[in-house]
């Protein structure tokens, strides 16, 4: 089974290229971990990650930048079925619309619009003095505890964020979890064969190595 792990220059992809190394590897598996730019690669991969840092419309820039790209991951994942795992911005390019920055369209496969954070009603109400971003570690609230992703998880689970922008889904059922800052976000989000964390897995220590590998088991 290969993974590819997309390279569209937004991305922390040391990082995530070697937590899903070390998790293959503890797991006893020998499947190949690619950090590519071809959408041949892509294409061919059994399950595609697609990491994002920075903006919105530079990370959607950048992924169109790349010849070709877009087609092949609509045909591995929309089309073929394979499994795909969006890491935050990552995350946010499934959404609809972008509107950091402006109004952008995103790949369409999560109906929903990524929008600015809010915290000054509750932090001005609490004095909590809440910041944005969104930085370190926060609780997980599993919305749909029985999805694989979550496999051998519960609430309460820490998860580490970095964003300034979070998703809202127009379907309920396409949030799988969320944390509290200020009021409930996004932190992660799926139908069918796709899925996708506002948090950073490979920055996330035994949470998230257990999410790269249930991603890894996952058969949708």
């Amino acid at each position: 089974m290969t993974v590819a792990i997309i390279d569209y220059g937004s991305g922390n992809l040391r990082s995530a290229a070697k937590a899903f190394e070390r998790t293959v590897r503890e797991s006893g598996r020998s499947d190949p971990v690619t950090v590519t730019s071809s959408a041949d690669d892509a294409l061919s991969a059994d399950r595609i990650v697609l990491p994002g840092v920075g903006a919105f419309a530079d990370c959607r820039s950048g992924l169109h930048g790349l010849d070709g790209m877009v087609e092949a991951l609509e045909e591995a994942v929309i089309v073929r079925g394979r499994p795909f795992l969006g890491i935050c911005v990552g995350m946010q390019l499934m959404a609809t619309t972008g509107r950091e920055h402006g109004a952008h369209p995103g790949l369409g496969w999560i109906d929903g619009e990524v929008t600015a954070i809010d915290v000054r009603p509750t932090a001005e109400k609490n004095g909590t003095g809440l910041k944005i971003p969104h930085m370190g570690w926060n609780d997980m609230i599993l919305d749909r505890a029985d999805h694989p992703l979550f496999a051998g998880l519960r609430d309460g689970r820490h998860a580490y964020f970095l964003h300034s922008y979070a998703m809202i889904c127009r379907r309920s059922e396409d949030q799988l979890a969320h944390v509290d800052y200020g009021g409930p976000l996004v932190a992660a989000v799926g139908r069918d064969n796709f899925v996708g964390t506002q948090f950073h897995p490979e920055k996330s220590q035994a949470v998230g190595l257990q999410i790269i590998g249930n991603f890894l088991s996952w058969r949708p």
